[in-house]
């Protein structure tokens, strides 16, 4: 059996180190991407949108410059595959403004590459011509674009072996590059083209990294400063309790010696006042006086001797030494120590021993102190007579033995049941105190438990609980 667990005690300061840097760090981490995400995708997306109207507009002041016909848009003829004739256009015409058209995309502040899409994938310009006549498929961002009829822009960071089949850009990007699928419509609302640029803008990606690192800078900054802050607080805060520990500490020492005080005191006057007068009455008496007087003071020295071993035994830390206990012999030992007193009052004792039980865990020395408090208590309830039952059995959680003790005595109160395992509180006039406290200090040291049940004149019931010894 393994022994009860000490709690240790708990380090304010250490915990909260350690947690409130990792919830703070943890925190802070999510809240910079969160925020760098944020940040950059709406910056992309407002670039794609100034690319997208500038494209659009150059689009619509094309044709508006060439005066071809009321309805018409690029969109429709930039796919040399759509014949003139279904315009109403001449196809010289068409070239010119298309060629016009493609020009300017061609010049694109910061382009890498510019890709013009038919709706079923067809590449029917770029700026790359090797890719003129290609038709793509399975790309994600043309197809939501062909779908939506809305602009799609991604910000891309440049990954060797990872490009698609239409990035075969005229110049390789840095590291950081901007991809806008701008669509064209006609004039019923029916997307006839999409124009995709693949951009570069030196500006807007310094601006980018700045803004990133900015954010990462002042999350860093604003975490440290938080648990900086916090930190200080709850040191004054763990330095303020360990003061206030210590200061309880030394008031409830201060009160129990107080109480010790009190108790030695209220315990040394009677015995001190009676060897007192029995040694004056020893002076003038004759010798069989003299005896009666002589016996007086060993009975009051004894006295005096036993609450001193039960005060120095009480007040002294418990040893960590165990022993298995043979919990019936123990008891059997004990019952004889107090056979004489026990005819003297008159009490009848019902125990007998059982058959060998399992062995306990304890030590042989505080578990005969803590059963001598036990019976010396049920004695002194029984001044003229009554029942002692003493028996030993399983306990009921079945990890040990319980050793039941009960007397047909006075009986204790509601409050003195309260106060029963309270050191330096007693009714009797011959004790201390610290007989019941130190049993339970010496029952819970090994693992065990005490137990009352008592009633005024009805008797009172003790309950040990042992645990078994380990044998293991």
């Amino acid at each position: 059996m393994s022994r009860p667990s000490i709690l240790k005690p708990f380090n304010l300061l250490r915990w909260f180190s350690v947690v409130s840097m990792v919830v703070i760090a943890g925190v802070s981490v999510v809240i910079a991407i969160v925020v760098s995400h944020y940040f950059v995708s709406k910056t992309i997306e407002r670039d794609a949108l100034l690319t997208a109207q500038f494209i659009q507009t150059l689009a619509e002041a094309e044709v508006r410059h060439a005066d071809l016909g009321r309805g018409l848009t690029m969109g429709q003829f930039l796919d040399d595959r759509v014949a003139p004739d279904s315009l109403g256009v001449p196809r010289d015409e068409l070239d010119r403004v298309r060629a016009e058209f493609y020009d300017h995309i061609r010049y694109l502040p910061d382009a890498l590459l510019a890709t013009v899409f038919a709706p079923d994938g067809m590449i029917v310009w770029s700026t790359n011509a090797a890719l003129i006549g290609v038709r793509i498929v399975g790309n994600e961002d043309l197809d939501e674009t062909v779908r939506s009829r809305e602009m799609v822009a991604r910000g891309h960071i440049k990954m060797p072996g990872a490009e698609r089949t239409e990035q075969q850009f005229v110049r390789q990007p840095q590291d950081m590059y901007i991809e806008n699928y701008i669509p064209l419509l006609d004039g019923q609302g029916k997307l006839v083209s999409v124009v995709e640029v693949y951009k570069e803008p030196a500006g807007l990606i310094a601006t980018l990294r700045e803004g990133y690192l900015l954010v990462w800078l002042v999350t860093v900054f604003g975490s440290v400063a938080i648990y900086l802050s916090l930190f200080w607080i709850v040191r004054r805060a763990a330095m303020l309790l360990k003061t206030q520990q210590q200061t309880i500490v030394e008031n409830e020492t201060l009160v129990a010696l107080g109480e010790m005080s009190s108790a030695v005191a209220h315990g040394l006057r009677n015995p001190l006042a009676a060897i007192r007068s029995s040694a004056e009455l020893a002076l003038d008496a004759d010798p069989a006086a003299v005896q009666k007087s002589i016996g007086q003071i060993i009975s009051q020295v004894d006295r005096l001797s036993r609450w001193v071993r039960e005060l120095l035994l009480f007040a002294r830390p418990m040893s960590d030494e165990r022993e298995e206990v043979d919990l019936s012999g123990v008891t059997s030992d004990v019952l004889r120590a107090f056979d004489q007193q026990i005819r003297q009052a008159g009490i009848q004792v019902d125990f007998a021993p059982t058959a060998p039980l399992p062995p306990v865990t304890g030590h042989v020395a505080l578990v005969t102190q803590a059963l001598n408090s036990i019976f010396a208590n049920a004695i002194e309830a029984m001044p003229k007579g009554g029942r002692l039952g003493v028996s030993i059995g399983p306990d009921p959680q079945g990890e040990g033995l319980m050793l039941t003790v009960s007397d047909t005595g006075a009986g204790m109160s509601e409050t003195q049941l309260e106060l029963a395992f309270k050191p330096f509180h007693t009714t009797k006039r011959s004790g201390l105190g610290v007989g019941l406290p130190l049993v339970k200090r010496i029952m819970e040291r090994f693992g065990g438990a005490i137990r009352i049940e008592s009633r005024e004149k009805q008797g009172t019931n003790i309950y040990l609980s042992f645990r078994f010894a380990d044998r293991g």
